[in-house]
């Protein structure tokens, strides 16, 4: 008779009672364990946002240069533009422009030098809000000015002088003509004290200024104030050789 067998042990699945789930939290990893879970878990997001980085640095990158090339362009299409049909064409095609409120500029000059006032103020006009600020929206303003005396607009253009002429912000160059021209109204007008109290602005403004020597012409070239009634002028004696 076969003496049955044994039954084997079963093969034993292994002991669980010690084992620890092992994640970045785990007190006993090492950093690059931590590295290597982190990037398990994460490295497709980090990927994808690096490559988001990488295509808005290069699409910076293009506008950037297009810009340049088109700022360029537009600079060498104003150098171009030579004839005052040119100018308003360029003016109009690139309305906001600095360089477009610089074409106004100067065809407002042009226009003022012809006399034609009225279109050396609209063009003035048009000119400012382009320029927006710096020493050539203040040639604007100035020319803005000028354009509305000749015009005959005395009272508009003689209040926009004075304007430039107080104002600490505008330049220095553009203060002391103001300051001239208001001389240069006031002497037209007999009023010797305020030619008097232009020039001591030009003066205490810019005392280099060449406006300064025309504003003292004009100082200099005001009547004498006659004596006050009732009094004696003074009477000087000949030397007496003593």
């Amino acid at each position: 008779m076969t003496k049955p067998t044994a039954p084997s042990a079963p093969k034993s699945a292994g002991d669980d009672r010690n084992l620890v789930a092992v994640d970045e939290n785990y007190v006993a990893l090492t950093f690059e364990d931590r590295l290597r879970i982190f990037w398990q878990k994460n490295g497709k997001s980090v990927l994808a946002l690096v490559v988001l980085v990488v295509l808005a640095i290069v699409a910076k990158g293009a506008w950037d240069y297009r810009a340049a090339q088109k700022e360029t362009e537009l600079q060498q299409d104003y150098a171009a533009a030579t004839t005052p049909a040119q100018l308003k064409a360029f003016a109009a095609a690139h309305p906001g422009h600095v360089l477009a409120g610089l074409a106004r500029l100067r065809l407002a000059d042009d226009d003022y030098a012809a006399g034609k006032s009225t279109e050396a103020i609209y063009g003035y006009e048009d000119a400012i809000p382009a320029l927006q600020a710096g020493p050539l929206a203040s040639r604007a303003r100035l020319g803005l000015a000028m354009a509305k005396l000749q015009g005959g607009k005395t009272a508009e253009g003689e209040a926009a002088l004075k304007q430039l002429a107080s104002d600490a912000t505008e330049t220095k160059g553009v203060r002391v003509e103001a300051n001239y021209q208001l001389a240069s109204l006031a002497s037209v007008a007999g009023r010797s004290d305020d030619v008097k109290k232009y020039s001591d602005q030009v003066m205490a403004i810019d005392p280099a200024s060449p406006w300064l020597q025309r504003t003292l012409l004009l100082r200099a070239s005001q009547p004498v104030a006659a004596a006050p009634a009732g009094t004696t002028p003074a009477v000087k004696f000949p030397a007496t050789g003593k």
